[in-house]
């Protein structure tokens, strides 16, 4: 029973992580996809679910965002 309960417990704990690495694996493929020209600033947008404000052009949003989630500083979007 204790067995049983440790497994639980654990799953409890795996889950959020794993759910943390997809979510950065996704922000991640979209900021490369974008910087590859694979897609444009209003697909990276959707998929990066931002909110786009009139003021600010697609390409410098998605740009700001992308630079966060880069640890090269010289890689330009």
């Amino acid at each position: 029973m204790k067995y049983l309960f440790v497994v639980f417990y654990l799953f409890f704990l795996i889950y959020p992580a794993e759910a943390v690495t997809t979510k950065m694996f996704k922000v991640l493929d979209t900021c490369a996809r974008y910087r590859l020209r694979e897609i444009d600033a209003d697909e990276a947008i959707e998929k990066l679910k931002l909110m786009s404000s009139s003021t600010n052009q697609p390409k410098d949003l998605v740009k700001k965002y992308c630079s966060v989630f880069t640890p090269n500083e010289k890689i330009e979007f």
